[in-house]
């Protein structure tokens, strides 16, 4: 298939993923591609997570930030500077949030239509390819799909997005930020997912090392996967239950709208743990 086709899947998953600061609508969005999948993406049930815990990250750094340029109160302007500097590296790591969001969605189900065609080769490689053609197989067929293919295929995706999207925005956002103290700490997050047990955290010594985010995200979801991937579901709650009725329903019938067709959409059935 054509490039052309998959820039109308990237342009709706631009869309469906909202802007920067829509980090609940993307939690959403990442769950209709996980049961989508029939529960074999386990990447969209991980970055759900991921996503969800950034919205309240994001908030206690902005209360940090602020804290921490008080310094700064008395110098006219200066504060002022400070923030305006730690509001747009934060914008830069919300955006990265909303490129991995749309950029899987659009591999998703580009391939989900697709399958395995030589462009999309020419965009993932073969290997995840290979991985998401199988994936989609077993849901279409509604075979056993086990947990070291569940692995593979997160591996695969993480690796990708990884590689393609989050290390050149992660390096441009550090290169650019001067606030040696903010800077220190943004590198050095500890992260506990909903779904982590009493003792469970992440922790980085460097964050912006792609080899340390890689092992982050491989030990979240195998800590996903020892729980049982339904807690792991159960877990993120409704991320939009504070939301106007209303308002949620014309948007879910807006995002269903801008749904591409799928002949085999609906058919997929869910795999067991």
């Amino acid at each position: 298939m054509t490039a052309a086709a998959y820039e109308n899947f990237r342009s709706e998953g631009y869309a469906l993923a909202g802007q920067a600061h829509d980090l609940q609508r993307r939690v959403r969005l990442y769950q209709r591609v996980y049961r989508d999948s029939g529960k074999r993406l386990t990447f969209a049930l991980i970055a759900a997570h991921g996503t969800l815990w950034a919205s309240g990250y994001f908030k206690l750094g902005t209360l940090g930030a602020r804290i921490a340029s008080l310094p700064w109160l008395c110098i006219p302007g200066m504060r002022a500077q400070k923030l305006a500097a730690f509001t747009g590296f934060l914008d830069q790591f919300r955006s990265i949030n909303r490129q991995v969001c749309a950029e899987s969605y659009a591999i998703f189900y580009y391939t989900r239509r697709h399958g395995g065609s030589a462009f999309i080769r020419s965009v993932i490689g073969d290997r995840f390819t290979d991985l998401m053609v199988e994936c989609h197989a077993s849901c279409e067929a509604g075979t056993e799909y086990p947990r070291h293919k569940r692995e593979a295929l997160f591996d695969a995706l993480i690796d990708w997005e990884q590689e393609h999207i989050v290390v050149p925005g992660v390096e441009k956002a550090f290169a650019g930020f001067d606030w040696p103290l903010i800077a220190w700490m943004a590198r050095r997050p500890v992260i506990r997912f909903a779904y982590f047990g009493k003792h469970d955290r992440l922790r980085f010594n460097d964050f912006a090392r792609k080899d340390e985010r890689l092992a982050a995200g491989m030990h979240a979801c195998r800590l996903a996967e020892d729980l049982g991937l339904q807690a792991v579901e159960d877990a993120l709650g409704r991320p939009d239950a504070g939301a106007n009725a209303d308002v949620r329903e014309r948007e879910r019938e807006r995002e269903e709208r801008s749904m591409v067709p799928n002949a085999r959409a609906g058919s997929c059935a869910m795999v067991s743990e």
